[in-house]
């Protein structure tokens, strides 16, 4: 098959004291093929995606795009390309028809051309109902399409996409995804970078990065063989699930593990023999160890040595949280109404002491604003929000002692470094003197932040930045830990990482409410509360929002599916 895009020998440096940001990479994008561009943090995707698109000039090597060259031809290059960059490119102090517009001029779509584009962009993103809306002023998803129907202003035969769906909830990610396939029948040829595996699943072809380096280019069928027959679930667990997988992580047989509601996935070495026989597992006699089909994440933790194991340093260092309360989270009756609109409506629910609470729901459902109002960061309209007993309205400095709170979009100083964010958040936190100071050190030690402690938070790679806010919001060693989207972006070895963490502070007393839209990430959860439309339409654990999913044609639906299935039901229900 002809490649559309031929990349030669690439490197890129950006200053001669750093390793490079690419290393001798050689791949190619067929002609109407969807490829998937994954990497852990920093592996040099969008470095990538921009020497493609003739934004940056190599240190080495040659790109050809439909036979131009990336250096001389660029100006060619980019009368043919659409590109979706990471970071919202729009301008959200623009309406959706004001941003259109504004790229049609750029790219010279005038006249009947333009009327033509805008009708049938706007019914493909089904965006025509909010023309008018201002862009700052869309959900997450909307925002992605709106970014999308602007790439594609001019039809495309390249179209370069960098994490489109970050930040997305899964129903708009499936709807995104679905909108991209269908232009793969009008011959455009799409890059897909993405954190989210199971998408990269999907591709034709994925281009897997490492640190600069290239991994893997193939089917991602080719790679997913390696570990046929070393993938198992642990099912049947009458114990601790969390205890069982740091155990398990901690043997030298297994290279990765995660939990999956009630079960657990493991992934073995390569060579290791089965049946296990796990000696912490002595005690569990009804236990079941089962071989499953890998998964393409299983492939990309193998290829990149596995996981991060299942230790804490964290955990191991915070001290024990003995609650008095059986609650330590309650929303009773909640309402925040904006004007006449009602983004939560008599909201109820409750947490236990030593919880994982997942407050899951599509964008702009309403659960942003029920987490604010739980951290105290929001007044509502009527109802109350109690931490450890204590009403966030009548006493909201006593609640919000007990609180650590990790913002979904950045929160810390980006002019500030980190080290400067560390200082300034103890002092708000009230620690002083010598403690104070074996804090901050044992935050820099346990998330690994010594090599960037002068830099501004604003440059630091995705990854980092999460652990500083993650470290920022935990100096105190607060009780009941709110953490919103905090993994949304990172690769998952990061993303395991910071479940070590969490597991381990749960294992500590400590009481966690989390948001995210990565399914995956919601299986470690005790509980779910699905958030839509204001309401929270159900509750339950992550396998009994499964069930409740179940039909005949998908007798065994991931949480992802149960995620949308509820939505539909819920709709339909409504509808009535």
């Amino acid at each position: 098959m002809n490649p559309f895009v031929e990349i030669n020998a690439i490197s890129k440096s950006f200053q001669k004291n750093l390793p490079p940001a690419l290393k001798d990479i050689s791949a190619s994008i067929p002609a109407g093929k969807m490829v998937g561009l994954a990497g852990p943090d920093g592996a040099g995707k969008t470095t990538l995606i921009r020497l493609i698109a003739g934004l940056l000039l190599p240190s080495a090597g040659s790109i050809k795009v439909g036979g131009f060259n990336s250096i001389q031809d660029a100006a060619s290059i980019h009368s043919f390309i659409g590109y979706m960059p990471q970071k919202f490119g729009l301008y959200e102090d623009l309406t959706v028809i004001q941003n259109l517009k504004l790229y049609a001029n750029l790219r010279g779509v005038l006249g009947e051309e333009r009327k033509t584009a805008f009708e049938k962009l706007l019914s493909f993103t089904s965006l025509k109902p909010f023309v008018n809306r201002l862009a700052g002023a869309l959900s997450g998803g909307m925002k992605q399409k709106l970014g999308l129907a602007c790439a594609l202003i001019q039809k495309p035969k390249l179209l370069l996409l960098d994490e489109p769906s970050v930040g997305v909830d899964p129903l708009s990610r499936r709807e995104l995804w679905q909108m991209v396939q269908n232009l793969l029948n009008e011959g455009i040829s799409v890059l897909w970078s993405t954190a989210y595996l199971d998408e990269a699943e999907k591709c034709d072809s994925v281009i897997l990065l490492n640190a600069g380096k290239l991994l893997y280019n193939g089917a991602p069928v080719g790679l997913t063989k390696e570990v046929q027959g070393r993938v198992f679930k642990i099912s049947n667990i009458q114990g601790n699930r969390r205890t069982i997988l740091t155990k398990a992580l901690q043997q030298p047989e297994i290279m990765d593990g995660v939990i999956q509601g009630k079960d657990i996935r493991i992934v073995a070495k390569k060579g290791v023999q089965y049946p296990f026989h796990f000696p912490f597992l002595k005690d569990e006699k009804e236990l079941i160890i089962e071989p499953i089909p890998p998964r393409f994440e299983d492939a990309f933790i193998d290829i990149l040595g596995g996981g991060p194991g299942g230790w804490s340093e964290l955990a191991e260092k915070t001290p024990y949280v003995a609650s008095k309360k059986t609650h330590v989270i309650e929303a009773n009756q909640l309402v925040k109404k904006f004007g006449n609109f009602t983004a939560a409506d008599h909201i109820t629910f409750e947490v236990k002491a030593g919880e994982i609470f997942g407050l899951l729901g599509p964008n702009g459902a309403g659960k942003s604003t029920t987490f604010k109002m739980m951290c105290g960061l929001l007044k509502p309209t009527s109802g109350n929000a109690f931490i450890e007993g204590y009403n966030l309205q009548e006493a909201s400095s006593v609640a919000r002692s007990h609180i650590g709170y990790m913002a979904q979009k950045f929160s810390l100083y980006g002019n500030l470094s980190v080290l400067q964010n560390l200082e300034f958040f103890s002092g708000v936190y009230n620690l002083k003197g010598k403690h104070r100071r074996e804090m901050i050190d044992q935050m820099i030690h346990i998330f690994g932040l010594n090599p960037f402690l002068n830099e501004s938070a604003d440059d630091l790679p995705l990854g980092f930045k999460q652990r500083l806010a993650l470290s920022c919001s935990l100096m105190h060693h607060p009780e009941v830990i709110f953490l919103d989207e905090p993994t949304s972006g990172v690769d998952p070895i990061t993303r395991r990482e910071f479940w070590n963490h969490i597991n381990g502070l749960v294992e500590k007393g400590i009481t966690i409410m989390v948001t995210t839209h990565f399914m995956d990430e919601a299986e470690y959860c005790d509980r779910i509360g699905l958030v839509y439309r204001s309401k929270l339409i159900t509750i339950g654990t992550p396998d009994d929002l499964k069930e409740q999913a179940k039909t005949v044609n998908n007798p065994s639906p991931t949480l992802e599916d149960a995620f949308i299935a509820l939505i539909q039901n819920y709709e339909q229900k409504t509808e009535v």
